[in-house]
């Protein structure tokens, strides 16, 4: 038996060798790819390797109640070592974060095992401390296992706290409830630690494929490692045609899944109770039930996208904390969801074209070989050229990008002729994109709207037509991505490992860059959580912001009128008691979510007055977002076919909802018609 043993442990050291081999020749070639082919590639040096070890050891214990002091110490010597781990090709160090992982994970594991069998007091006199400060690694175990039985013990708290608004009714019931939420946040705390165990892609290569990650990251945040069934799904996403249950779905800072849109006319837009921003809290699909708290964002994605799962019963709870059940039957749904539309708003002389680009998609994208976002773009201003429109509207908020060869289409489309960017690769030599076809598709007034969700190829367009005077950029300043990425196989015999490495940057005819700042609208307007939403200023690893000198020929169109209504536009909108409700809310969005919370006691008041202190807050943002404009919306043809299917009824509906309460398409109404006025004098 003893040499069966050795003989295994053997095997098992052997293996483990070998996969430490493969891993560092795929990791050698991610860095070949991205020193040859990146726009900015950077030294193989200590600075990397403090980046790689801090980002990697956030990610597996951010609040350091995972790893003992002594295994930090362990691994904290590797901190200025992986740059020559990596030249040498010396790739050992993985063992030493593989098992010191696993370690802690069964560790933690048996602490919440032996939690289970103990009794917990929901009037303790254990305090959460919130802190932005560093906490140092504990390093007697058994200090790790008392912050687990107060985390969970808050964490029961939490989950009885959500199951109610009504404070005082719920105290007297906390002590029947208290026994049941406790044993599913057990479960979930044991669900989650298993799932951390046993990736899909296995323990050892879940670690290996994280470091890659990291380290693409570190020449810039959209650079990334993707393995085969990463690049899969991403083909996967791209289909045109699928069984769906109408909603989209990503996971956020919490590893919450929160429904990221809900599609017109799909089976959860029926129901007229699922929203955008709900979470998902459990799935029940095939006689099994899912926690979500402890289910990757592949398996949710799976169950919400696969056609193996044609039902679904959902629970889920909204911003204010109202739990709710609803059943979805999956039906075969379009990709068409995220094509081109059009409306007219307004009616007599004061038409206004609007058209929606969600995204620049392209004819390949879309199955469709007869033309993308720009040839659907070209089609709806001529049905709204027909009806003599005095304005266009072109909204790009929430359009994060797409084909950079669509948008230059696009682009093209509104100036009559002249450059339109400037294009720079790693060695600074610049290429011009120019638009060769004199003369507009349309020459009238143009609003261009924009969020903090409009990034890239969106960006470039709304770039070129504030540097060209064609319109009045409106909303909030964008992301801040001005760069172009490719995906490169690491190897040609063998389709298992790809990266997605930055290898061009744009530049305005004038010479600046939006990349890092965003593209600054001429109208400003509030927007709900404005400054925390993830741009590429929050970022630390972004490229940064900077201007080329070049000297190029192009004809602006004159700006007096432009001018003008920006002026009267900022005037409104200092009036505008709607927007400035906005105003008064960000700054309470901010101080609950920006200030450090003070201690909280665990115990069923603090914990239900944590819970629900935005309950109110979210009130006021659902009613400012419910508020409907009277501006007439009209489809600009089709309303006879509209009116018989129901299910593009339904969609148009949607649709024209989403246009009437929306105030920032209300005051870019204004700014036409005061550019119109402008024109008449």
């Amino acid at each position: 038996m003893k040499k069966i043993a050795v003989l295994a442990f053997f095997c098992s050291l052997q293996a483990m060798a070998q996969g430490q081999e493969k891993a560092c020749s795929v990791f050698s070639r991610i860095n070949d790819v991205l020193q040859t082919r990146h726009y900015k590639p950077k030294p193989v040096d200590d600075s990397l390797s403090v980046y790689v070890y801090t980002t990697v050891m956030e990610q597996l214990d951010d609040n350091k109640i995972l790893f003992l002091a002594q295994e930090n110490a362990l691994l904290e010597k590797h901190k200025y070592k992986i740059d020559d781990y990596l030249t040498g090709k010396d790739c050992a160090f993985f063992g030493d974060f593989v098992a010191s992982y696993k370690k802690a994970l069964e560790r933690n594991k048996r602490f919440v095992e032996e939690i289970a069998k103990e009794p917990l007091s929901y009037n303790s006199k254990d305090t959460i401390f919130y802190s932005k400060k560093t906490f140092p690694y504990h390093s007697d175990p058994e200090r790790i296992k008392k912050f687990l039985r107060k985390k969970i013990t808050f964490d029961i708290l939490e989950d009885i706290s959500m199951l109610s608004k009504n404070k005082d009714s719920l105290r007297g019931k906390v002590a029947g409830l208290f026994e049941a939420s406790k044993n599913k946040v057990i479960d979930t705390y044991l669900c989650r630690v298993n799932s951390q165990l046993n990736p899909s892609e296995g323990f050892d290569e879940s670690m290996y494929n994280r470091f890659y990650s990291v380290f693409c990251s570190y020449f810039d945040p959209h650079s990334t490692y993707f393995n085969y069934n990463e690049k899969a799904s991403f083909v996967s996403s791209i289909s045109t045609e699928n069984y769906s249950l109408g909603i989209y779905v990503s996971q956020n800072e919490k590893e919450e899944i929160v429904v990221e849109e809900v599609v017109p006319g799909g089976p959860a837009f029926g129901t007229k109770k699922v929203e955008k921003g709900d979470k998902i809290i459990k799935l029940a699909a095939n006689d099994t039930e899912y926690t979500v708290s402890c289910a990757s964002m592949e398996a949710i994605n799976n169950i919400v996208s696969s056609d193996n799962y044609k039902k679904v019963d959902l629970t889920m709870r909204k911003k204010d904390g109202t739990l709710y059940n609803v059943s979805l039957e999956k039906q075969i749904m379009k990709a068409d969801d995220h094509t081109v539309y059009s409306f007219i708003l307004g009616e007599g002389k004061q038409k206004t074209g609007y058209i929606k680009i969600p995204s620049f998609y392209t004819a390949f994208e879309n199955g469709d070989q007869n033309g993308g976002v720009a040839d659907d773009v070209a089609k709806e201003v001529a049905k709204l050229k027909k009806s003599e429109i005095s304005g266009l509207i072109i909204d790009l908020q929430y359009n994060g990008g797409g084909s950079m060869d669509e948008v230059i289409r696009m682009a093209g489309m509104f100036i009559s002729f002249g450059p339109i960017a400037v294009v720079t690769d790693r060695n600074m030599q610049y290429n011009t994109i120019r638009d060769y076809n004199r003369g507009m598709l349309y020459n009238g007034p143009m609003i261009v709207l924009v969020n903090g969700f409009t990034a890239s190829a969106s960006e470039f367009f709304a770039g070129v037509m504030q540097d060209y005077n064609r319109a009045v950029i409106v909303g909030t300043p964008t992301v801040g991505k001005a760069t172009m990425q490719t995906i490169q196989q690491l190897d040609n015999d063998d389709p298992n490992d790809f990266v997605k490495v930055t290898i061009d940057k744009f530049y305005r005819v004038t010479g600046k860059s939006s990349q890092y700042t965003g593209i600054l609208p001429d109208v400003e307007l509030p927007t709900f959580f404005n400054d925390m939403l993830p741009r590429e200023k929050t970022m630390p690893t972004a490229l940064k912001n900077d201007s080329i000198d070049i000297s190029l020929r192009y004809s602006k169109m004159p700006d007096e009128i432009l001018k003008e209504a920006v002026v009267l536009s900022k005037e409104r909108i200092n009036k505008s008691k709607s927007l400035n409700h906005i105003k008064e809310v960000n700054t309470k969005i901010n101080g609950v979510y920006k200030n450090q919370k003070p201690p909280l006691p665990v115990t069923f008041d603090t914990v239900y007055d944590d819970v629900h202190v935005t309950d109110n807050l979210w009130k006021e943002i659902s009613g400012e977002m419910d508020k409907e404009s009277s501006v007439t919306v009209t489809p600009v043809t089709g309303a006879v076919e509209t009116e018989k299917d129901s299910f593009l009824k339904t969609v148009t509906e949607s649709k024209v909802k989403s246009v009437r309460t929306d105030p920032y398409i209300f005051e870019s109404l204004k700014i036409l018609q005061d550019m119109n006025n402008y024109k008449k004098r």
